[in-house]
């Protein structure tokens, strides 16, 4: 049976969108996908599903944790091999620190507008000294910070460009995906 990986958007950040863990557990197994584990307390779900398609996946969890919880979030899902491309698309290989670099995923490929924003928001932080880079490859923005996520002049450049429909995808530090990695791969 097919695995996939759900990032949710914006849950237990701060004070807003708590969810329990074993809350989103009990939400994916009702639909009746199987082996769910969750990691960390950010939004990451691990499940089986008989399901191969992402979007329709997403869609459902979507809905069931509205009903499930309270909450209208975003959901974003990738199957194992997606995840994989992900991966392995990263151009920052060599950056020994994995909170140094972020993926942020999204639920469709960057278009001409946003890779040009993301040039631009570049030079913005260069301006003030920045040493952060970031690169699209498909549905991900790798996102290279040495100086770190909190300290990041391009982080806070583009926290102020448009959303989307996916609210600018979900950000996770590539720390959480090598453990998401083997999580599917277990």
């Amino acid at each position: 049976m097919p695995t996939h990986v759900a990032l949710l958007r914006g849950i237990n950040v701060g004070k807003g969108n708590r969810v329990a863990m074993a809350d989103l557990r009990a939400a994916v197994e009702s639909l009746g996908h199987t082996d769910v584990r969750t990691y960390i307390n950010s939004g990451n779900v691990v499940f089986t599903s008989d399901e191969p398609d992402s979007v329709v996946l997403a869609e459902a969890l979507e809905g069931r944790i509205a009903e499930a919880v309270g909450l209208t979030l975003t959901v974003l899902v990738l199957s194992r091999a997606e995840f994989a491309v992900a991966v392995g698309n990263n151009p920052y290989p060599d950056e020994p620190d994995p909170k140094k670099v972020h993926a942020v995923f999204r639920s469709s490929d960057m278009g001409d507008g946003d890779v040009a924003a993301l040039a631009a928001a570049q030079e913005r932080a260069a301006a003030k000294g920045s040493r952060d880079t970031g690169t699209v490859r498909g549905r991900v923005l790798y996102l290279h910070l040495p100086d770190g996520m909190g300290r990041s002049e391009l982080a806070a450049q583009l926290g102020k460009l448009p959303k989307g429909t996916d609210g600018g995808g979900t950000a996770r530090n590539w720390a959480t995906v090598r453990k998401l990695e083997a999580m599917l791969d277990a």
